[in-house]
């Protein structure tokens, strides 16, 4: 596919969103944008400068920063370009991960981020998934997707992931925790969980990864040829 559309995945927790936007990414070879790294990204430059725990000092040197990712086409995924230098293995180190929670708690590091991915999509040709990319991010994505699924497939898919981990835990608390979460997100302040109206809504309780794809597959090909009016 020659033309390329920006598309945007909100949904629940424990749907899928990321697992879906990563497959769509490498089939379409287009640039994943994981906010995850980006946090990360700038949790490392913080630390390089020596200011992880000084916010006044971080938000100063935001105009300083800026965040990519270029798509690896042998490794066919995005790795994460902070200043022009590849980080993508360094933001994944244990020092970032213990301090990532608590820059990411910074307003302005957010509002840096959502202008950097807004810049990020005039190239077109981008996969984002998040809880309010199509609202506030990415308004202007061609292709708008809120993914749901069943409460029950939810809890059991997020049970069996933590299982995965060695995390010792009962459904009752992967479920008590499911329903926080949705309340939390659909209740926040600043960018609520919500479903825009020109969303396509994809409910993946009765779907395999494969199918899922294919489904998307036919929307993205829809959207582009709507896009180049053919």
């Amino acid at each position: 596919m020659k033309h390329k559309i920006n598309i945007a995945i909100d949904g629940y927790s424990s749907c899928g969103k990321s697992t879906l936007a990563k497959a769509l990414a490498r089939k379409l070879r287009y640039v994943y944008i994981d906010s995850g790294a980006m946090y990360r990204a700038i949790t490392l430059f913080a630390l390089r400068n020596n200011i992880a725990d000084n916010n006044i000092a971080i938000v100063a040197e935001l105009p300083t920063i800026d965040i990519d990712f270029h798509f690896h086409p042998q490794k066919e995924i995005s790795e994460t370009i902070l200043n022009g230098e590849n980080v993508e293995q360094e933001i994944r180190q244990i020092e970032v991960s213990n301090l990532v929670s608590y820059v990411s708690q910074i307003h302005e590091v957010r509002e840096k981020l959502v202008e950097l991915q807004q810049k990020m999509s005039k190239r077109g040709g981008v996969v984002m998934d998040g809880r309010d990319i199509g609202s506030v991010v990415l308004p202007h994505a061609e292709l708008k997707i809120f993914m749901t699924a069943s409460h029950k497939i939810r809890t059991q898919r997020r049970y069996e992931e933590l299982r995965l981990k060695g995390i010792e835990i009962t459904l009752q608390e992967v479920s008590d925790n499911l329903k926080l979460r949705d309340y939390e997100d659909e209740n926040r302040k600043e960018s609520p969980l919500t479903c825009v109206p020109e969303a396509r809504l994809l409910d993946n309780t009765n779907l395999g990864r494969d199918e899922q794809l294919e489904l998307v597959l036919s929307w993205v090909e829809e959207r582009i040829l709507t896009k180049v009016g053919v």
